[in-house]
């Protein structure tokens, strides 16, 4: 029993110092090494994702913890040495409702906000701006159709041609922009294959199927830029095909849009306008 008590006391502080360093290096927007738990929230879905995860390990570890209590009660009283002559009872009726009744409770205690998150997420209220991403092999298209019908191509920006402030594997030629606090819809096709287009902070993940046209929302709540990546496995580049999704101010969100009509040939160039990158940029080293 000593042995045990200390096997516990190590595994819980090693559990206590693994989340603390977790969540000290949980990063704004992408993911870090050695990160423990999600990346931080930016959508209300997400909160709603994150209360969600938090009340299942309660309600997990609890249940981890009774049966762990039963099995050590179970080997100290019932072991031969303890308990030489076995009770022959096979029925107790008392228990039997119990151990019926009792995960009937816990699975109708985890379906109410279960059922309420999905329905969160699959209903998409009223857009104020739509958003088509097109998954190719192996980068994304981005069309606005409520802005003027433009459209451009997002690839991965190569190692060599990193910025400082750019991470590897995440950061893009073009990035996906979007205003702060509006409902934006997300429809997603694929073009050759099944892709599937992520943002873990907002807490979207939809498949873009070939000749069928999904859509998702999120309501971006904070300004920055966010990071996600094609999460089917979509052929030799799927590492490759990531997504970054910046949220400005609706001024800057306005700029940008009124500079990409304008220059119809960037698509081609790889260069989308700049004029918001550097309003969030700006907003974003002031808050922090």
């Amino acid at each position: 029993m000593l042995v045990f008590k200390r096997l516990t006391a190590m595994a819980v502080a090693i559990g206590a110092l693994l989340a603390a360093s977790g969540a000290a290096l949980a990063a704004f927007g992408q993911a870090t090494p050695w990160q423990l738990g999600f990346q931080d929230s930016a959508t209300p879905v997400m909160d709603s994702i994150t209360a969600f995860h938090d009340f299942l390990l309660y309600v997990i570890t609890a249940i981890t913890a009774f049966v762990l209590i039963l099995l050590i009660v179970v080997i100290v009283r019932f072991n031969a040495r303890a308990n030489p002559t076995p009770s022959r009872t096979t029925h107790n009726t008392v228990l039997e409702i119990l151990w019926t009744v009792v995960p009937v409770i816990i699975l109708a205690a985890i379906v109410v906000p279960s059922f309420r998150l999905l329905f969160l997420q699959l209903n998409t209220p009223p857009a104020d701006i739509t958003v088509k991403a097109t998954g190719k092999q192996w980068y994304w298209t981005y069309n606005y159709p409520d802005n003027g019908k433009f459209e451009f191509d997002s690839t991965m920006v190569q190692e060599k041609d990193l910025k400082a402030d750019q991470p590897r594997l995440l950061a893009v030629n073009n990035e996906m922009v979007v205003p702060v606090n509006k409902i934006v819809r997300v429809q997603t096709i694929g073009n050759e294959v099944i892709h599937s287009f992520t943002v873990p902070s907002f807490g979207i993940r939809i498949d873009a199927i070939p000749g069928r046209l999904n859509e998702t929302w999120f309501k971006a709540t904070r300004e920055g830029v966010y990071y996600g990546q094609c999460s089917e496995l979509c052929g030799k580049d799927h590492a490759f095909m990531p997504i970054a999704v910046r949220v400005v101010s609706e001024q800057a969100f306005n700029e940008w849009v009124d500079a990409a009509n304008k220059r119809p040939d960037w698509k081609t160039a790889g260069e989308a306008p700049a004029a918001p990158t550097a309003v969030a940029q700006a907003r974003q080293s002031a808050a922090r």
